[in-house]
């Protein structure tokens, strides 16, 4: 069963927005130390990916695989390599 959220009320949230303010060991971080992160790896943000599917040579995909997290993306790589190096196909 899916849990569902439950959202504080805005006194509630008030209340835990002032604790977590008055906590000198905890304070909120600045804009410029938010922007010192980067995004994680994933998905990047703009492109459409489609799902479909595909079908490789054992050896080839169990070749992929074997490089760890990722191996999805590299296959992308690969492909995205050959379209541009062979414009028309």
């Amino acid at each position: 069963m899916k849990q569902k959220l439950i959202r504080p009320t805005e006194t509630e949230d008030a209340a835990i927005t002032a604790a977590a303010l008055a906590d000198a060991d905890n304070l909120p971080l600045t804009e410029a130390e938010l922007a010192q992160f980067k995004r994680a790896p994933g998905r990047p943000l703009g492109r459409k990916k489609v799902s479909t599917t595909v079908r490789f040579d054992a050896d080839v995909l169990a070749a992929m695989k074997a490089t760890g997290k990722g191996w999805q993306t590299r296959i992308n790589d690969v492909v995205r390599e050959w379209v541009k190096s062979h414009p028309g196909n």
